[in-house]
């Protein structure tokens, strides 16, 4: 069993299909991305579609190349969260066989996956901390998994986020709300070919905030609409800095998940370090490759259940949200700390929902997503269990 893995499969004869355990799990690892790609885009970009900013393919599209460049970025900053799942929850020196990465790996995969295909929208996190607990219990009657570091590491935050995630949204939107309604009918054009900044308001006057010597007086009369104005620059209004902050809770997702995939790889390592510089890029950059392809094709389930089953969202409420999402879970993935992009994404749109009254959330929708969240700690338990069982029977 160590070094290859060998399955027997019989029909009128024997089959034997080999696989160097390392090329195996590192597969398995990709698919896990993959699976998380499918279920997890959707938690950044689904307050563009809610609010009707774009349409479903180029939100896709836009939290695609976001988290992407998050998960890439991930090889650069992300030792604290690689360190805390590879070594930080299994007792070093345990009696690790290859056989408990690959159970774990597959424990987590099934069960993304499987919600993914049934639109639910639940945590990678919690997914993986149920198949290591699975497979520890299996594999060990628990006696190698490091319950305080459990408890404190991920247990804790899992916990505090949505209720963190909940509170802040509600305190944020209103400034945020007053900071849209003075903006809305409001545009910013930059001229590059004047060196011009330009601002237009609802009643279409304009003011020139900067304009580059050498180029005469300031630019007037511009039209009051920014599109209309038939300027050779770029427009920044309210919708901007809506795709802005989509783009970064994508990242940030990508910046906070990437390393947790990645991790198993590493898993039961006391250094949790990488054998060359070369091999770590190979691995975080098909990560982000996997996460890349799972979120293109195969977010929209997850992303319809937010953007149009949980609440009506506008361009503020939206905003909201991603500005929530991005900023706690930057912060909490700077620090190692694992918080669920699902868990805390969902619980800012519920909670910027309640401000507009208790009728505007869909309850039987949040019902079916707390119950995702519930079961998912033990469905991934049992499926990486099984896993374990069956895979170290043919060692």
């Amino acid at each position: 069993m160590y070094g290859r893995f060998r399955l027997l499969l019989r029909r009128r004869r024997y089959v034997v299909i080999e696989m160097n355990l390392p090329d195996l799990t590192f597969l398995l690892v990709l698919a896990l991305a993959f699976a998380n790609g499918t279920n997890d885009v959707s938690k950044a970009i689904a307050t563009l579609v809610g609010s009707g900013v774009t349409q479903y393919r180029t939100a896709i599209l836009w939290g695609t190349i976001w988290t992407m460049a998050g998960a890439a970025t991930a090889t650069l900053v992300a030792g604290a969260m690689v360190k805390t799942f590879s070594s930080g929850l299994l007792q070093t020196g345990s009696p690790l066989s290859p056989t408990i990465g690959l159970a774990i790996l597959f424990g987590a995969m099934a069960w993304v996956l499987l919600a993914s295909r049934t639109g639910l929208p639940v945590s990678t996190t919690h997914a993986l901390t149920g198949a290591i607990l699975g497979a520890g219990l299996v594999a060990f009657s628990g006696e190698g998994i490091l319950w305080h570091a459990i408890g404190t590491k991920i247990a804790l935050p899992l916990l505090l986020s949505p209720m963190l995630a909940f509170a802040l949204s509600m305190l944020l939107h209103p400034a945020i709300r007053r900071v849209a309604e003075k903006w809305d009918g409001h545009c910013l054009c930059v001229m590059p070919a004047s060196q011009a900044l330009v601002t237009i308001d609802a009643q279409g006057s304009t003011r020139t905030l900067f304009q580059g010597a050498g180029f005469g007086r300031p630019v007037l009369a511009v039209p009051s609409q920014c599109d209309r104005a038939r300027l050779q620059g770029l427009v920044v209004g309210l919708d901007t800095v809506h795709w802005i902050s989509s783009g970064l809770t994508s990242f940030a997702r990508g910046v906070t998940d990437a390393p947790k995939i990645v991790a198993m790889l590493l898993l039961g390592s006391a250094t949790s370090t990488w054998p060359n510089r070369s091999a770590q890029l190979v691995v975080f950059g098909g990560v982000a490759v996997a996460m890349g392809l799972g979120s293109y094709f195969g977010g929209l389930r997850v992303t319809k259940v937010l953007a149009e089953d949980v609440t009506r969202m506008d361009h503020a409420e939206g905003l909201s949200a991603n500005l929530t999402t991005s900023s706690l879970v930057l912060i909490a993935g700077t620090f190692g700390v694992p918080v669920s992009t699902t868990h805390v994404s969902s619980s800012a749109i519920i909670g910027i929902g309640l401000l507009r009254g208790l009728t505007t959330i869909r309850w039987t929708t949040v019902r079916d997503m707390v119950l995702a969240w519930i079961v998912t700690l033990p469905a991934s338990a049992l499926l990486a269990g099984a896993a374990y069982f069956i895979l170290s029977s043919f060692s």
